[in-house]
């Protein structure tokens, strides 16, 4: 009789891999399908951290200005694994083998059989939805702490607003300020040089990047250096 380890020894590359890939599979299915409580529980918050560390990671590099596709949706991924790994493992599973064990034929055997393709399903087309078109409640912005060029202590909040397709915007001081430029892509849309730096302009000029509308806010001193510098993306400024 021929022992896994000679087997290994034996087997060529392709087929050991195969055999390795298959047994990670069939382990992976073992611990998904586990029903206890104690994995149920472990499971869930497994998820939820994973999918906090995805949502939250991605904004935090999206917003120093790393314009990668794949980062919409990790951020994506996270936002909707936050909800969807605790309900998948605390209803989902339990559920679908109860059918397994109970269901007698027809719709109901039909969904016991592919009920977790089905959520799958659903899942992923829920995270390529929300990475194609993000909402605004999974976008955070992490520009107030890390969008200062010059270490200056200027730090006044910058409050937007939109409406009838016009966004106005306002800062809550002006204290070393000089002079304010708003840009989207590469071009400028406005740029205000008096106090209390108030400024609009419409929806229409902002550029999309990566599928959405974004512009850059910067505040300069007297010797025009950028001492802070906000990223707005136009989905997540609300609408008055």
């Amino acid at each position: 009789m021929t022992s896994h380890t000679d087997a290994d020894t034996t087997a060529s590359p392709l087929a050991f891999l195969r055999r390795v890939l298959g047994q990670a599979w069939r382990d992976l299915l073992s611990v998904y399908y586990a029903n206890t409580t104690i994995w149920r529980l472990l499971k869930s918050v497994g998820l939820l951290f994973f999918g906090f560390f995805c949502w939250s990671a991605s904004n935090l590099v999206l917003s120093y200005g790393v314009d990668w596709t794949i980062l919409q949706y990790t951020r994506a991924y996270g936002f909707v694994l936050i909800l969807w790994g605790p309900l998948t493992h605390a209803l989902v599973v339990p559920l679908v083998i109860r059918l397994r064990r109970t269901a007698d034929g027809g719709l109901t055997r039909t969904i016991a059989r592919h009920g977790s393709k089905i959520n799958l399903s659903i899942f992923l087309t829920v995270v390529l939805l929300l990475g194609t078109a993000p909402i605004s409640p999974m976008m955070l912005d992490f520009q107030s702490s890390i969008g200062s060029d010059s270490g200056s202590d200027v730090n006044p909040d910058l409050a937007c607003t939109r409406a009838d397709g016009t966004v106005h915007c306002h800062l809550s001081e002006s204290a070393g300020v000089d002079v304010v430029v708003v840009t989207s892509g590469d071009t400028e849309i406005t740029r205000v040089e008096q106090p209390p730096f108030e400024f609009s302009f419409q929806e229409s000029d902002l550029e999309e990047v990566v599928g959405q509308k974004e512009f850059v806010v910067e505040l300069r001193d007297e010797d025009a250096d950028t001492v802070r510098r906000y990223r707005r993306y136009l989905s997540s400024v609300p609408e008055e």
